[in-house]
């Protein structure tokens, strides 16, 4: 299985698992990961999730070369059923990358090795990351012709300085995990033995937020990028109005008062 989904609690992980490849992703992988996200989208008792690598290699080296891109590109026919159900639904692509999808849930990523061309297009749709000190990073499509064609050109420049940015981009170069974090694309940057003790850290504390709230400040930062101020703080407005009017935001307050943890129910 090319994708591992498994729920613990409130808390979803979801495993490239494809490791003697660089965890590639393959027809397979694409349609499975389009199903998980679309399952933890819809899951009311899912909170967070974690999305890593199986093995200390790769976190994702992007897209399957001699099996995802020739399918599109007429390099080789349909041959079995995962080929079939993504050829037949292309945008399972734009799911699977959560490039037109709403997902408002927060994602963490543990990054605990590789993360190139397809695999850093998904890392910039997360919300917090954290990456081994042996990770790298890089967009190498336009080496070979290609292009990052789920967000990057249009996710990364707004996530860090232009100019490196472009660099990444049209170079192909590769980065560390330190310039990862010096340059704002990572929050931390850990021993590869800690990597999955530290998102797991990041995603218990967001699970224990409020969920209502969690979703909504999201939704607000993605709904208002790039919009005039005035239209922004609208919006902020509307979705700040939703949580305030909520049971979550009566029972905060009230846990606070009482010095206990509070019964967070979404709603």
């Amino acid at each position: 299985m090319s994708i591992r989904y498994e729920k613990h609690g409130a808390i979803a992980r979801v495993t490239f698992d494809r490791p003697d490849v660089r965890n590639a992703l393959d027809p397979e992988a694409i349609v499975r990961l389009a199903e998980a996200w679309r399952d933890f989208a819809a899951d009311r008792e899912l909170r967070v999730a974690i999305i890593t690598g199986a093995g200390d290699d790769s976190f994702c080296s992007g897209a399957d070369l001699a099996r995802l891109i020739p399918l599109f590109t007429g390099g080789r026919q349909v041959e079995d059923e995962w080929d079939r159900r993504l050829f037949d639904d292309p945008s399972q692509m734009q799911v699977a990358l959560i490039r037109d999808f709403e997902l408002y849930k927060p994602v963490v990523a543990a990054v605990n090795g590789h993360c190139i061309a397809g695999g850093m297009e998904i890392l910039q749709a997360t919300d917090i990351r954290v990456a081994a000190s042996t990770a790298t990073f890089g967009l190498q499509e336009a080496k070979w012709g290609l292009f990052p064609a789920s967000g990057s050109s249009v996710r990364l420049a707004r996530q860090i300085p232009y100019s490196l940015a472009m660099e990444i981009l049209l170079t192909g170069e590769r980065i560390t995990a330190e310039e990862a974090w010096r340059i704002g694309l990572v929050n931390r940057v850990v021993p590869p033995g800690q990597v999955q003790d530290e998102a797991e850290r990041y995603a218990r504390l967001l699970a224990d937020a409020g969920p209502l709230a969690v979703r909504k400040i999201k939704e607000s930062v993605l709904k208002t990028w790039g919009k005039p101020l005035p239209e922004a703080l609208a919006i902020e407005s509307n979705l700040a109005m939703e949580v305030f009017a909520s049971r979550d935001a009566r029972e905060g307050p009230r846990a606070f008062k009482e010095k206990r943890k509070p019964n967070f129910r979404g709603e």
